[in-house]
């Protein structure tokens, strides 16, 4: 029987192994292996960062469904790949380290015939002296963060409810963070959950962000064709923001933060102090330190990832001016170049180059989004993978099926409040995410398929995602035909 690993339960990982499941059967084992014992649907963190949610209504147990459907559940945290096998077992194997309540700490052995690496990010907020949790800002990356970050907020809520006025900065806590349209969308539900308080008027919202442009997201911006004119999407960003009084500070990095203050550094080199009395500001990613080693034990971590601890896949990551870059650089089926049976899927691949431009302050320091790799295209590269494992499990020529980020199209909807009458949200649409100047000379995209709009639409579609997820992520019947 084939065994299959998939390390990492989040959108990526959880639906390769639901498919793999499905599709093979009785013909493959797999093994599902997190250091969590829950999937979070990531995109409601937002509403539970401001008390809208509970940390329950966005996580689902893993081991139950898991149980339910035959995929064999480990909550540990890989340490190790072993792709050669090793004097302690001569398969390709995996070393764990149980996080469970029972034997925490205990490390095992776990052979394979495929392994998909979708372990996700390392939230790195050391990169950044003060950030985090741990120190001087909040965050909504888990459910735990939100939660914490929620009973903040409301007790901002109260003291301006008794007449005291507030700062309230949000956005990216270093200059290479990704994710910011997380932010973006944190900034909208915060500056509306003020005004359901009715303490607008005692509040400031200041969007403070690595950006070159508001609306950047990573992706290097887009046009989109409104009443016949190709319009950049920063005036669209920039006219949500005005309307509702939302400051922004762009191309910057902060540099420390301390307990009601910040640093931060801007393109033009200049520093500047911000005070603030409550930040949520977002790390830089990571992988998530994963190491590898040959037979004799012998360090080859340098063959599988990348120095920033992602894997590399079958992607360009020659290095060359900016200038040469090209949608071609992306990889189609995240399948390793060293070994034909490891796949890397969602945040866990290496991205072989930005998608916005690099730009440096004079002196070198770096002020620009990573390439975001959330949501849809994680979903969508892991089902690609696991079609490609089972092809090749089935004597098929693999891998056969492409997901490149080049090639696809996202969806970006930042909703407001969470009732069915009150609210809106600004939903954009791009394809393909990665700008390809090749195929679309004038703009990198199809503007046909690139749009934007703001209303209740929107924002009632944003609430039929989170129930539609979550309800595919307990693997429920016809869970399958929900699409990615």
């Amino acid at each position: 029987m084939t065994r299959i690993v998939v390390l990492g339960a989040g959108v990526s990982g959880h639906t390769a192994a639901a498919f793999l499941n499905r599709w093979l059967g009785k013909d493959a084992a797999v093994t599902v292996i997190s250091p969590n014992p829950d999937y979070n649907w990531l995109p409601s963190n937002i509403w539970v960062g401001l008390g809208r949610m509970a940390p329950k209504d966005v996580l689902v147990p893993l081991a139950p469904i898991y149980e339910r459907v035959g995929i064999e559940f480990k909550q540990a945290r890989a340490l190790g790949i072993f792709p050669h096998g090793s004097a302690a077992l001569d398969k390709p194997h995996v070393e764990i380290e149980s996080t469970g309540d029972k034997q925490p700490g205990t490390r095992e052995l776990v052979a394979y015939d495929f392994l998909i690496n979708a372990t996700g990010p390392k939230l790195q907020f050391e990169a950044t002296e003060g950030l985090g949790p741990a120190g001087h800002s909040l965050s909504v990356c888990t459910a735990d963060h939100a939660e914490h970050t929620a009973k903040v907020f409301f007790s901002h809520i109260q003291a301006m409810k008794a007449g005291a006025r507030r700062r309230f900065v949000i956005g990216t806590g270093h200059g290479t963070c990704t994710c910011e349209g997380a932010a973006f969308e944190y900034a909208v539900n915060l500056e509306f959950e003020l005004r359901r308080h009715g303490v607008r008027d005692k509040a400031e919202v200041i969007y403070l962000s690595n950006e070159y442009v508001l609306g950047d997201f990573g992706m290097g911006g887009a046009y989109i064709r409104r009443n016949g004119y190709n319009t950049p999407i920063n005036i669209f960003t920039e006219s949500l923001f005005a309307e509702r009084g939302i400051d922004w500070i762009l191309r910057s990095h902060v540099q420390k933060v301390e307990a009601s203050r910040l640093w931060y550094k801007n393109l033009d080199g200049e520093e500047h102090e911000l005070p603030f009395d409550m930040a949520m500001l977002l790390p830089p990613f990571s992988g998530v330190g994963l190491k590898a080693y040959d037979r004799s034990g012998a360090d080859i971590t340098h063959r599988l990832f990348a120095p920033n601890g992602f894997m590399r896949v079958d992607a360009d990551y020659s290095p060359k001016p900016f200038q040469q870059w090209s949608a071609q650089d992306w990889p189609r089926v995240y399948q390793s170049p060293e070994f034909s049976n490891i796949f890397a899927a969602g945040i866990a691949f290496a991205p072989p180059h930005a998608i916005s431009t690099p730009r440096t302050t004079k002196d070198g320091t770096p002020i620009f989004p990573a390439p975001p790799r959330t949501g849809m295209p994680s979903a969508s590269i892991g089902k690609a993978v696991a079609r490609s494992i089972r092809d090749s499990i089935e004597g098929k020529p693999a891998p056969l099926h492409a997901a490149s980020m080049a090639e696809m199209g996202a969806a970006c909807i930042a909703s407001t409040g969470t009732g069915l009458l009150r609210g809106s949200a600004a939903s954009m649409t791009v394809f393909p995410i990665v700008p390809d100047f090749e195929r679309y000379r004038e703009y990198g995209r199809d503007l046909s398929l690139t749009a934007g709009e703001i209303g209740l639409a929107g924002h009632w579609i944003k609430h039929l995602l989170h129930y539609m997820f979550l309800y595919k992520a307990r693997l429920r019947p016809g869970w399958a035909a929900i699409p990615e």
